[in-house]
């Protein structure tokens, strides 16, 4: 049996560590936050769409991808409470039982576009199931031109993933092959979509401060991932397989999300606002309104967008902030699920009481009312988001009407500091 390994670069936020589980490196150094101004504007999404209407509910997703045991119990629920579940190739009996208990539930395999795994291949043969879309002894016994290398002319390997080797996406015999072989095993399995890990932006992702000879600048890197989402998007649409790319750390290099999930169904966003208790993102120009742009621009485009911001079940501050910065742009395709712990990736998470809340039909997205505080009406309630800096003064915002808070009280006003969020609900008409 296969084990899966994640693969994820994270960059938080200006000049953060990137954690690669065991090690940390520096990939990239985003612009200082500016000082709080009285510049507002009128929310739009990232391409200029016309607003989209919204039911006023959040969606979830359950990312199970440690293997970790699920029991009948377990499954039955969990089928229930998600509209997308994320498996790895090797866990066919439990897509089975997910279908069982909700046949609408739509369940993902997971695939790496970027690397192969030759901790998969044993005495020679590749595993039956993959965490790739290439097996590592197919591939270096017959391809080697498909791993890409450095200036010294070895193969990359993940610097602290073991066994993870770079391939070269931008190779159209790698494209092919990868399509076909995901294809197949999706269908063959029953799964509803492909989630592509590892849609990566900077060329010396996983290995800093190196990129490969072939692809020297982000610009080529990011060409071959356009190139391999381009030729690869038909197959998937002709086998009814829905597609979701792995884009964490868009916000941080210009236009890639649109640019790739122009080739996708969705994209992913694994580090979504909430970093951890001590980091959450405000609003700058690769800050607040450049992650929430990405639900907005999804649900204008007709995409799905996952969105996953790191907080500790029960941590009210991070909760809110996330929830209602989600309330913002949510419309009837996005999902969002907290991560507690980094990879997290077994049981699922806490989730917080307002997924099942109900705030009704609101026909435009978010306003500005004031420098960096948002607000979004709903028939049922209303989203309000303080995206200044963690530390800001509270400022006090008139609600217009009786409304019940998070803890259950009527209010008439929310007092709302940096970096902080309210979702609010009244009777609905």
């Amino acid at each position: 049996m296969s084990v899966f390994r994640s693969s994820r670069p994270v960059v938080r936020d200006r000049g953060f560590r990137v954690a690669l589980m065991t090690i940390v490196f520096v990939v990239g150094v985003a612009a200082p936050v500016p000082a709080v101004g009285a510049v507002e504007r009128d929310a739009v999404t990232a391409g200029g769409e016309k607003a989209y209407p919204s039911t006023g509910a959040a969606k979830s997703f359950w990312l199970h991808l440690n293997s970790t045991p699920v029991s009948d119990v377990m499954a039955a629920v969990e089928a229930k409470r998600h509209e997308y579940v994320v498996l790895n190739a090797w866990e066919g009996d439990l897509l089975r039982k997910l279908k069982a208990s909700n046949p609408a539930v739509q369940v993902f395999v997971y695939k790496d576009l970027s690397s192969t795994r030759s901790y998969a291949c044993r005495a020679g043969v590749d595993d039956r199931f993959l965490p790739a879309g290439i097996g590592y002894c197919v591939a270096n016994r017959d391809h080697p031109e498909w791993f890409l290398t450095g200036p010294n002319g070895n193969r990359f390997e993940y610097s602290g993933y073991a066994g993870h080797w770079q391939m070269d996406v931008g190779n159209r015999a790698y494209q092919d092959a990868w399509a076909t072989n995901v294809v197949t095993e999706a269908k063959a399995t029953g799964f509803d979509g492909v989630f592509m890990d590892n849609a990566l932006f900077p060329c010396d992702a996983y290995h800093p401060g190196v990129c490969p000879v072939k692809y020297p600048t982000d610009a080529e890197f990011q060409n071959a991932y356009k190139s391999m989402l381009a030729n690869i998007k038909g197959r998937f649409a002709d086998a009814g397989l829905t597609t979701i790319g792995n884009l964490s750390n868009a916000r941080l290099h210009g236009d890639v999300w649109n640019a790739y999930t122009e080739h996708l169904d969705g994209g992913f966003d694994e580090w979504w606002l909430v970093f951890d208790r001590n980091n959450m993102l405000p609003e700058y120009d690769r800050g607040w309104s450049k992650q929430v742009a990405e639900i907005s621009s999804g649900e204008a485009r007709g995409k799905i967008t996952w969105v996953q911001p790191h907080f500790t079940s029960g941590d009210e501050q991070q909760m809110r902030y996330a929830m209602a910065s989600y309330y913002m742009v949510v419309g009837t395709r996005s999902a969002i699920a907290e991560m507690g712990v980094t990879d997290g990736y077994g049981d699922p998470t806490a989730r917080s009481a307002m997924y099942a809340w109900r705030l009704g039909s609101a026909p435009e997205t978010y306003r500005a009312i004031g420098t960096n505080l948002f607000r979004r009406d709903f028939a049922c309630g209303v989203a309000l988001v303080n995206a200044n800096p963690t530390g800001a003064a509270p400022v006090r915002v008139p609600l217009g009407g009786t409304f019940v808070d998070e803890a259950g009280a009527a209010v008439t006003s929310v007092s709302l500091g940096g970096t902080s969020g309210a979702v609010l609900r009244k009777p609905c008409p």
